[in-house]
This record gives C-alpha cells, sequence and structure tokens, in this order.
C-alpha cells in the first residue's frame, strides 16, 4: 500500500502536480465552434488579398460542412471534398482540370485551421488540413513572346475595341514594369513620381516596390489620370466614364485579342505573358539579379541564401527598362 502511495507521489511530483489540484472543478471549457460561426472571424483577420482568393472556397465549406464543428472533418472528408472541387470547377482559357480550384481548396482550409490552432481550439497535431497534400503543380505554359507576336498584340489593342487609349496604356504598363494585375489595379495618381519616373506598385504577399517607368508612360499615366477624373488616393486605370477598372476589362481585352489573333486564344496568352516577356529579356541582359529586383521578388525563398549578396540597385533596373525601351530614364541618363 505504502508502495502505491509512494508511486503516485513520485508521479505527481514529476508531473509538477499538487495532490488539491486533482480535488478542485476543471476549469470550464470554451464550446468548439460551428464552421460557419468561425470562418467569418478568420476571413476578417487575414489580408485583402488573402480574403479575395479564399472567399469563393470559404463559401463552399460553409455550405458542406456550415453546421459541423470545427473539430469534425477528418482529412479524408477534406481530399473528398477537394476532388468535388476539382471536378466541379468551371473550365476556363487557362483551366488546367481543376488542379487549382483543389490546392486553393486546401490552402483555404490550411488557413483556416492555422487560426484555430493559434487560437487553442485544436491541437497543432490535430489539424487535419495539413494531412492532406495539395495536388502538384504542373509547369507554367506561360512563355516569353516573340517581337513579332509581341507587336501584332499591341497593334490589335490600339485598333479594335471601345477605349484602345485604356487598353494600350493598361499594355504599356504591365510590358515596361513587368508588374502583376494586382498591382495595376491598385496604382493611384499618388504613386507615381513624376520627377524620377517611378511608380509604387503594391503586389500580393502586401510586397512593395518602386519601379522605374518611361517618361513617354509616366506622361500618359499622368494624363490618363488628369482626362478620366482619378482622385490621388483613388484608383488611376478608369473607364471614360470615370468609374476604375477591374479584373473585368482584363478579361474582355484577351477575349477580343483571341477572336482578331486565333493563336492568342489557342495558346491561351495573358497578361502574365508579358511579366515572363519582359523579365526574360531582362535576365538575358543584364542577370538574375537584376531580373529578380525588376520582378519584385523579394522573398527569402525565392532561390536560397545566395540572392541576399546578388541584389540589384534601382539605378539598374532603371537602365535594363532603358535598353527595353530605348528611351533614356532620370535615374541612368543615357540607354545602355
Amino acid at each position: 500500500m505504502h508502495t502505491d502511495l509512494d508511486t503516485a507521489r513520485l508521479l505527481l511530483a514529476r508531473l509538477g502536480v499538487r495532490a488539491e489540484e486533482l480535488l478542485a472543478e476543471p476549469a470550464p471549457t470554451a464550446p468548439m465552434p460551428l464552421i460557419r460561426e468561425y470562418l467569418p472571424r478568420v476571413a476578417n483577420a487575414v489580408p485583402v488579398g488573402t480574403r479575395r482568393a479564399y472567399q469563393p472556397y470559404w463559401q463552399r465549406i460553409i455550405t458542406a460542412w456550415g453546421e459541423r464543428r470545427l473539430d469534425e472533418p477528418t482529412p479524408l472528408e477534406i481530399k473528398q471534398l477537394a476532388e468535388q472541387v476539382k471536378a466541379n470547377a468551371v473550365p476556363r482559357r487557362n483551366s488546367r482540370g481543376g488542379r487549382s480550384a483543389a490546392e486553393h481548396l486546401i490552402g483555404a482550409l490550411r488557413c483556416l485551421y492555422r487560426h484555430a490552432v493559434n487560437d487553442e481550439l485544436i491541437d497543432e497535431r490535430d489539424n487535419p488540413a495539413l494531412r492532406v497534400a495539395k495536388p502538384r503543380r504542373l509547369a507554367s505554359t506561360r512563355r516569353a513572346l516573340p517581337a513579332a507576336r509581341l507587336a501584332e498584340i499591341n497593334e490589335v489593342t490600339a485598333t479594335t475595341g471601345n477605349d484602345p487609349e485604356l487598353d494600350t496604356l493598361i499594355l504599356r504598363l504591365h510590358t515596361e514594369t513587368a508588374c502583376r494585375r494586382g498591382g495595376a489595379l491598385d496604382l493611384r495618381p499618388q504613386d507615381l513620381d513624376e520627377t524620377q519616373c517611378l511608380i509604387y506598385l503594391r503586389e500580393k504577399g502586401e510586397t512593395a516596390r518602386w519601379q522605374p517607368v518611361s517618361p513617354t508612360l509616366m506622361t500618359h499615366l499622368l494624363r490618363h489620370a488628369e482626362d478620366r477624373g482619378a482622385p490621388p488616393e483613388g484608383r488611376l486605370l478608369r473607364y471614360t466614364n470615370g468609374q476604375p477598372i477591374t479584373t473585368r476589362r482584363y478579361d474582355h481585352l484577351w477575349q477580343r485579342l483571341g477572336r482578331h489573333l486565333p493563336w492568342v486564344a489557342t495558346q491561351q496568352v495573358s497578361t502574365h505573358w508579358l511579366r515572363h516577356t519582359t523579365l526574360t529579356f531582362v535576365e538575358r541582359n543584364f542577370g538574375y539579379g537584376v531580373a529578380r529586383a525588376f520582378a519584385g521578388h523579394e522573398g527569402k525563398s525565392d532561390a536560397g541564401t545566395t540572392t541576399t549578396y546578388i541584389r540589384a540597385e534601382l539605378e539598374e533596373v532603371a537602365a535594363a527598362l532603358a535598353a527595353l525601351t530605348g528611351e533614356p530614364h532620370p535615374l541612368t541618363p543615357l540607354p545602355v
């Protein structure tokens, strides 16, 4: 008997528990929230870009599991839901069998459960989303456009549609800066440094950078903002009625280009191809470091620790732009 008590006392001592604590009432635990109750709280806690990307998938999760507790879905059920989303994905010009939809659904669930772990609603070891692998990403079909093909795109853009001035400005902006759609859509008049021909780009992952543009493009951006009544803190790119453009303008532009240039529709060319085109030119002529800075790739995971030592200066990016456009830039007066 004494041996059993000694063993119990030794065990309690090692666990750091006093015998009196065993007699106390257990602390009440908060009830596990339903998925439909917890998801809106997560949506309000993430950056705007993350919310925009995941919102459609969070809505699908609420539709499927809204009345279930947060700790109920299993890895197998998540895998089944991902396959359903993949099978029912809406076919688009650049569709790849719904793989992206499945990837985004799993990413949306991982975001949800990461917050649940942080809130101590579930243990990290019980996170079901981490035990479901995302679909392997296929190699991109995008590539740099030859000069002749790019000229065709610019010619059709300038001679068709209901607002060629807007569309040519959009293409010139993307060609010169290699910016993403989000960066162009979020550009504001107050982001233009006319003196140094720089624009302030804010893109995905809450990254931001000053990007050189040619004096010609700067002139057209300023004129566009003035003619279409863009307020300093509002979006710069606007329709003739003064309303800011959305991603739908890009969709209509490439659909129109595809009707006039069949190869555009066949190869599913999009705005991101312009980014590939510009960055390929910069990398071939000015090296990886300058291309990386030109693209706005500043993340630690882009290409390992070595990139810390090959960061390009803004003047080097401006020199690459001057070579691309054949136009002097204030940060590097003579074209390279």
